[in-house]
């Protein structure tokens, strides 16, 4: 009988365990604040971070993965592998057949921030989307090695999407206590009850509010939802782990300031204070103090002194513009949005007006957009739905589109509608369908690779500018969404949204180093592995590295800053893509058109 990929890399793994059982692991904790832009953390926004960071281990320059999204940036963490091998392009992708939406039929563009649908996506593609194994799966698979996950809803899930069980990893997400959540073990139904929490957590309540276009979002951040998540890691899992008496790895996903951020009410339609407000001010708060009572947990567990944390956020975070002076979309009229702003679905319905064709909304049983109207979640798809043409996957401040059939006409078509836009800075294009002046491939940017879901065959970021002194602060960007302008947006090539925060602290790091050196969430992935003693092989080459200078006599390694440029389209208009690289790691510091992207100067 052939060995399975999983036998083989429990294989692999006993092997490895089996020489490191000399010097057993120090426990690891990834604290992910959830959209945490890398410089807004100081004493007064954030002082548990703030400590942390400078106590233990600081990376200012720190770098979400592009498209900078949540489950693209969970896959690099849990894998260590950067999206061209994850596949995991973006929170929307195109999957090639129709998924369960559960209550709401099937689409061809799933949302992945669900635990039903991440199962649906892994049986399809071989039983693991990802090609790769998590970092979690490895260190379950070892035996000796306790893992667990709290948080939100999605990426939770990715760290481990494959155990399903509830036993052998720990899950309590949004959908714990629900049939579409992943189970309650015994062991952990009976903790719960003793800590006199319930077996489901609260909903987000008013915190989930996002308003619409007179009506402003909320105002509070997720403090009663969060408050369970932190009360279940505290009070139950915590202990559990511990009394199991073996090393551990827990992720603990806090989706504030990035939940809160997205919903804010206190820029309806204006930019400025946008998600600079009070609301998102209260979300970082409400996330820090969530760390607070891990690491308080840890001493008084006595934990504190054999724990490694480490602390990244997924991506930075900008606030969402609807202005565009060229998009034919916003020069029509729609109900529910404001005249002259985009609606969502802008870069659908401007493909589709381009190349005279009718636009169905996938996400409404592939339905005919009517005029007037706009798609439902900002997809569209043109052609026949068992055959289309054209899909766009809208997620916010980039979108991907797809040419399942791979016309190599249709795509230039495509990037020609997309090159007059005013919305857009930079265009990022499959390496099969050739170089097209204006734009660069997918390779470029490490989104090239072994996966195994569809490759985006043009990848759309949108501009970007800033309304501040320090612009990864105050990041503006256009974003093709249901929110509205003045809410928080992510998912760019700005340098604000790829300015994410980490930081690390604990027996196996260095204390108060500064490291001047590029890192990513990639690396994340790498060093919890490294920390973790864990082997894991791979199937693809797109990978991070160890953050090895931040360990005790470890040096700062040699990096260099580069600029690649595209061929200039008819227009003159130049893809430009600032990056650092490490040996053969590449950090993606920036993109766009010069001056349409902050990070990208103009000329």
């Amino acid at each position: 009988m052939k060995p399975t990929p999983a036998l083989l890399l429990a294989l692999a793994l006993s092997l490895h365990a089996a020489s490191a059982a000399d010097t057993p692991p120090h426990n690891v904790i990834l604290f992910v604040p959830d959209g945490l832009r890398g410089e807004i953390v100081d004493p007064t926004t954030a002082p548990t971070m703030a400590k942390l960071r400078d106590e233990g281990v600081s990376f200012p320059n720190a770098h979400s993965l592009f498209p900078t999204f949540t489950t693209p940036n969970a896959s690099a963490m849990a894998t260590g592998h950067y999206l061209g091998d994850t596949g995991d392009f973006s929170n929307r992708i195109y999957t090639g057949y129709p998924v369960p939406i559960p209550g709401a039929g099937t689409t061809l563009t799933p949302f992945l921030e669900s635990d039903p649908v991440l199962g649906d996506v892994d049986e399809h593609f071989s039983g693991n989307y990802l090609n790769e194994a998590t970092i979690l799966e490895a260190a379950r698979l070892t035996g000796h090695i306790s893992t667990a996950i709290v948080g939100k809803l999605g990426p939770a899930l990715i760290l481990d999407h494959k155990e399903r069980s509830g036993a052998a990893t720990l899950v309590v997400d949004d959908s714990t206590g629900t049939p579409n959540g992943i189970p309650l073990s015994a062991e952990m139904q009976q903790a719960l009850t003793a800590a006199h929490l319930p077996l489901q957590p609260p909903a987000r309540g008013d915190n989930g509010k996002a308003g619409d276009a007179k009506t402003p979002g909320t105002l509070v951040a997720n403090t009663a939802q969060q408050d369970y998540f932190a009360a279940v890691a505290t009070d139950v899992i915590l202990p559990l782990l511990q009394k199991r008496g073996q090393p551990f790895v827990f992720v603990y996903w806090s989706r504030d300031p990035d939940g809160t951020q997205h919903n804010q009410g206190d820029s309806l339609n204006a930019l400025v204070p946008g998600i600079n407000g009070p609301a998102s001010l209260a979300a970082i708060r409400n996330a820090d103090g969530n760390l607070a009572r891990l690491l308080a947990k840890l001493k008084e567990l006595g934990l504190d002194g054999t724990t490694d944390v480490l602390v990244s956020s997924d991506h930075g975070f900008s606030t969402i513009s609807k202005q565009s002076q060229t998009s034919p979309a916003a020069k029509d009229h729609y109900a529910d949005v404001p005249a002259g702003f985009l609606p969502p679905g802008f870069v659908a319905l401007d493909i589709a007006k381009g190349l005279g064709k009718p636009l169905l909304d996938p996400d409404n049983g592939n339905q005919p957009v009517p005029a007037g109207a706009h798609p439902k979640s900002a997809d569209g798809l043109i052609g026949d739905p068992t055959r289309p043409e054209v899909l766009v996957a809208a997620n916010g401040g980039s979108d991907l589109v797809y040419l399942p059939t791979g016309d190599k006409r249709l795509a230039k078509r495509v990037v020609k509608i997309l090159l007059a836009q005013d919305y857009v800075s930079g265009l990022f294009v499959d390496d099969a369908l050739g170089r097209l002046p204006g734009t660069l491939p997918l390779s470029a940017i490490n989104l090239k690779g072994s996966a195994l879901t569809p490759f985006p065959a043009i990848v759309v970021n949108f501009a970007s500018t800033s309304t501040g002194e320090n612009p990864t602060t105050t990041g503006v960007e256009v974003a093709d969404t249901t929110l509205q302008q003045g809410q928080g947006m992510h998912g760019s090539f700005s340098r604000a949204d790829t300015r994410n925060f980490m930081a690390a602290i604990g027996p196996d790091f260095k204390a108060r180093f500064v490291d001047p050196a590029p890192a990513s969430n990639a690396d994340v992935g790498k060093t919890m592995a490294e920390l973790l003693h864990l082997t894991i092989p791979a199937k693809g080459h797109l990978i991070g590295r160890v953050l090895t200078e931040a360990f005790p006599g470890g040096t700062v390694p040699e990096y260099h800053a580069s600029v690649l440029e595209s061929e200039a389209a008819e227009n003159q208009l130049k893809t430009v893509l600032r990056l650092q690289q490490v040996g053969e790691t590449k950090y993606f510091d920036a993109a766009g058109f010069p001056g349409r992207s902050v990070g990208v100067p103009g000329k």
